[in-house]
């Protein structure tokens, strides 16, 4: 069996080792699914109607129902970035809790343990993605997509979860606790609310509108909400996407990959 297939191997092995554990303790997968469902209730039901007529929503429509499909996209995008608490405390356990040292005594490809904690995070963001979006067309969501666009969508998402999960990743490995690990992804998860996840950029005050405006969830929620409501996406903010989430795969991989050889050294 030549090298890549031992890793494959390994990494299949580690996939199903974490898939089995979100299974078997299902809280920390549940939290971060009730959290965006909960928000996007919110936002829908309580906050709909006032915001709907209120920050004129791109396309002349208004109210709650024009709101929902404004604010859908932005919740299924926090959902994506939800993934990465649950990827940094796993990590982090694995690490605290001594059996990646265990792992290191036995005949495994070192990059398998990884490789397995990422993969099972982004599957299990994608369950996660598919609720939220089943919740979503429940209350009212009405999104255009065609076949390819809702292909595209995916895609992006999927690119977005695995990015945010090697960078994850990477914060689980640099904490010291599971605690601290469990806050470090914090900001991830309501930075799109800093941007057009909720509200245009244009209503912000001029600083935050700045931000907003380049801050990377931003071209990541307009490409999105072009892609699921079959709008014109400007090759700026496709672009953008696609950049912001090969950066930050890179850096995350990059980190990551760091840290756990510098720990395997001590």
């Amino acid at each position: 069996m030549s090298t890549s297939a031992y890793v494959v191997r390994d990494s299949m092995t580690m996939l199903r080792r974490n898939l089995k554990h979100a299974q078997r303790y299902p809280s920390m997968t549940v939290s971060l699914v009730a959290m965006p469902i909960l928000m996007l209730l919110l936002f829908v039901y309580v906050f709909g109607g006032a915001l709907g007529h209120g920050i004129g929503v791109p396309g002349g429509a208004n109210g709650r129902g024009a709101y929902v499909d404004y604010v859908a996209p932005g919740i299924i995008l926090m959902t994506a970035t939800s993934g990465a608490v649950a990827t940094a405390v796993s990590v982090c356990t694995d690490m605290t809790e001594g059996i990646i040292n265990r792992f290191r005594t036995m005949a495994i490809a070192r990059g398998s343990i990884l490789t397995g904690h990422v993969v099972g995070s982004v599957i299990q963001t994608l369950i996660s993605l598919a609720l939220v979006i089943g919740v979503a067309l429940a209350v009212g969501f009405r999104p255009h997509a065609t076949p390819l666009r809702w292909i595209a969508a995916l895609g992006l998402l999927t690119l977005l979860a695995f990015a945010l999960t090697w960078l994850a990743a990477a914060m689980g490995l640099a904490a010291k606790t599971v605690e601290s690990a469990s806050n470090a992804p914090m900001p991830l998860t309501f930075l799109p609310f800093l941007g057009s996840a909720v509200v245009p950029p244009e209503s912000m005050p001029t600083g935050l509108r700045w931000f907003a405006e380049y801050q990377p969830f931003t071209p990541i929620n307009e490409t999105l909400r072009g892609l699921l409501m079959d709008t014109p996406i400007s090759s700026g903010s496709a672009t953008a996407s696609v950049a912001w989430c090969a950066g930050l795969a890179l850096v995350g991989y990059v980190w990551a990959l760091r840290i756990f050889r510098r720990s395997a050294k001590r």
